[in-house]
């Protein structure tokens, strides 16, 4: 389907900093005009952050001499379809808040909320690594996790908003606290500072990820174990997804995503999680890097605005 260009604006909402971008957009291209970035500032409290969000917009407008008609901002959470409050963010002080209203007055233009997750996906889907499949599953593996779902090049948001939110479902109910309310859900297991605190516990050692990719690669053993162990909790967890929504293509991103470990030919050789004798399965690594959020907020808009 074509789509006439438009110059379209979105903002990343992120727990450490905060992005806006400006982008050209039509049917088979997506061209960046401006970018830039300002710490989100959380420790400050909400207001604080939509007040930030405000200057960083008014100060793109200032430098780019053109205002948005309309933003999309993608954010940690969701909005309640019901209720119009932000829920589910690992950001606290954003619960509970009507944070599109307020950006609305604050911007003094409509604005549409979107979750982060929901937002990189829809970058993938259409300009990155879902390759314009029909159902691209779009995967955050990084302080969090989350999980976005697209269907025929749009977002699927779901009759209560949180479609995707593969994230909180429970892996294991003896696992540890998450701040949602429940205890073993697939953040707690499988985010970047979950296998990082596995490996100490295991091991007595602090280390990165990267510094225990090196480790695997060395032959140490508690390195060994946790990425056996990221694996399996992986193919148990996505397994529940590929049941229900049988994706054309898994996209992954965030800073675990980096890891190889999740994309290895035989990762589901054999498994009996997967309701099919021979999974066919296709994850991929991202292509549009840590902005495909900015990017799919700023893609909201397109697709409010007609294609």
């Amino acid at each position: 389907m074509s789509m006439r260009r438009q110059i379209v604006w979105g903002v990343d909402l992120g727990g450490t900093k905060t992005e806006v971008v400006v982008c050209e957009v039509a049917s088979d291209s997506l061209q960046p005009l401006i970018r830039r970035r300002a710490p989100t500032g959380r420790e400050r409290g909400y207001r604080a952050i939509i007040d930030g969000i405000g200057e960083l917009v008014s100060a793109v407008a200032g430098e780019l001499g053109i205002s948005p008609e309309r933003v999309g901002v993608g954010t940690p959470g969701v909005i309640d379809p019901i209720t119009k409050q932000l829920k589910n963010s690992n950001t606290l002080c954003l619960n509970g808040e009507r944070i599109q209203d307020d950006l609305a007055g604050c911007l003094n233009v409509p604005v549409i909320v979107a979750n982060d997750a929901n937002c990189f996906a829809l970058a993938e889907a259409r300009y990155g690594a879902g390759g314009g499949e029909d159902c691209v599953f779009g995967v955050i593996l990084g302080t969090g996790v989350g999980g976005g779902v697209v269907l025929d090049r749009k977002v699927r948001f779901g009759y209560q908003g949180i479609a995707g939110e593969w994230g909180h479902n429970v892996l294991d109910r003896l696992g540890p606290e998450c701040y949602c309310g429940k205890s073993g859900c697939v953040e707690t297991i499988l985010s970047g500072p979950a296998l990082e605190e596995r490996f100490y516990q295991c091991s007595g050692r602090r280390a990165s990820l990267v510094a225990i990719a090196e480790l695997v690669e060395q032959g140490d053993r508690n390195a060994i174990e946790l990425k056996e162990y990221a694996q399996h909790q992986f193919v148990r967890a996505i397994a529940t997804v590929i049941n229900i929504l049988d994706p054309d293509r898994i996209v992954l991103g965030g800073g675990v995503s980096n890891l190889d470990w999740f994309y290895e030919a035989e990762l589901f050789r054999g498994s009996a999680e997967i309701f099919n004798n021979e999974p066919r399965i296709s994850i991929v690594r991202n292509q549009l890097g840590d902005s495909a959020g900015v990017y799919g907020a700023a893609l909201l808009v397109a697709e409010r605005t007609g294609e």
